[in-house]
């Protein structure tokens, strides 16, 4: 599966890698990366922006800064209730004042919302290398058409699976800018957490020694009906007569109305957490007995986990399938009810589509080429051979 060369002779080190992150979901992605990287010999920062600063989310700014060794650079891109397109201008100020006075070698980039976008846009017009890490994904959502774009704007692009792959190809981009390496999280997944389950309840109050995790964020085109969804999907849960950890969503529109319902649930059998720590996480989906909402955790780390996981709506439309993966509308409380009875606790045999979790030695193997920084920044559109 992987696209990573073998190094030979001195391999490239000492080069300032900056990872831009605005929430806590691609800092889970990027940390990997980075430690790996910081390990190989670059040197490492982080341009912290949009959810992480706000507390209201878990403050998870602080998170990022226990990454030892590293420098940190913060940047509040927004207030409660800014429209995307705002938040997307804001961003591109501060991060193009950033930029100029501190120029990286290479900005790493994920996924698909704005601050990724923001920073894709600065560093195409300014000629500051970019690398992309998980282009070439579908869902449907505005989120696949920003990742899009970012993989046109982007210089190098480190997918997750030879279908994206396929499809950054498909966009024009050089088959020698694309590496698949996996998904990044699925490193921190595949090694022991350093915590114990127990140890994960303490922190973080959950008094359940059986339970679920739901996790269910905006859709950016259901602003309409997503407070609907979410009443219905949790209204399923309740009547499972189940326990489930609740991890707070997104800050995308249409937040308060999955927030009013949250804060209606009884405390007894749902426990409402803004944010975890990435190992916490880890082995909290561990030891869960099923996974609901829309996280891209549910289509990418429970299936690599086993663990039966319900995709909830068009979120991740078309992102992945596979046995332990069941999709239903928000609004079809059968086949909810049907999930939460068939499949609680019932695993799955591991998937692999993914990766194997060894994403971040691929991707350093990459960097310490000379091939990957002695190519030129201007992109030509690469033709796709039939």
């Amino acid at each position: 599966m992987s696209d990573a060369p073998s190094v030979s002779g001195t391999a490239v080190t000492g080069k300032r890698l900056l990872f831009v992150t605005g929430t806590r979901a691609d800092f889970g992605k990027l940390e990997p990366l980075a430690k790996a990287a910081q390990d190989a010999g670059f040197h490492i920062s982080f341009f912290i922006t949009g959810m992480h600063m706000m507390k209201r989310y878990g403050e998870t700014r602080l998170e990022v800064k226990r990454f030892a060794g590293a420098e940190f650079f913060e940047f509040v891109n927004q207030r409660e209730g800014d429209a995307l397109d705002f938040i997307l201008s804001k961003t591109i100020l501060g991060f193009s004042d950033f930029v100029h006075e501190h120029r990286p070698d290479l900005v790493i980039i994920h996924g698909d919302r704005v601050e990724a976008l923001a920073a894709s846009i600065v560093c195409a017009m300014r000629y500051i290398r970019s690398a992309h890490v998980e282009g070439g994904e579908v869902s449907g959502t505005i989120d696949e058409s920003i990742r899009h774009c970012n993989t046109k704007l982007c210089a190098t692009h480190f997918v997750s699976s030879e279908s994206a792959k396929a499809r950054v190809l498909a966009l024009g981009e050089s088959p020698e800018r694309v590496f698949n390496i996996g998904s990044p999280e699925l490193d921190t997944h595949a090694r022991p957490s350093g915590v114990s389950i127990q140890e994960v309840k303490a922190r973080y109050a959950i008094p359940f020694d059986d339970y679920g995790i739901a996790v269910f964020h905006p859709v950016t085109s259901e602003q309409d009906t997503i407070g609907a969804q979410a009443k219905s999907l949790f209204g399923a849960l309740q009547a499972s007569g189940k326990c489930f950890v609740v991890i707070a969503p997104n800050n995308d529109p249409g937040t308060e109305d999955i927030f009013a319902v949250l804060e209606q649930l009884p405390l007894e059998r749902f426990r409402l957490i803004p944010s975890m720590r990435f190992n916490y996480f880890s082995e909290l989906m561990k030891n869960a007995a099923v996974m609901v909402g829309n996280s891209s955790a549910g289509v990418r780390e429970a299936p690599f986990l086993g663990l039966p996981s319900l995709d909830v709506g068009t979120r991740q439309n078309q992102r992945a399938s596979g046995s332990s993966i069941v999709s239903a509308s928000a609004l079809d409380t059968a086949t909810i009810a049907d999930f939460l009875t068939t499949r609680w606790a019932r695993h799955a045999v591991a998937s692999q589509a993914f990766g194997s979790g060894r994403s971040s030695e691929q991707f350093v193997s990459v960097l310490q080429t000379s091939d990957y920084w002695n190519q030129g920044q201007q992109k030509a559109f690469a033709e796709t051979v039939s």
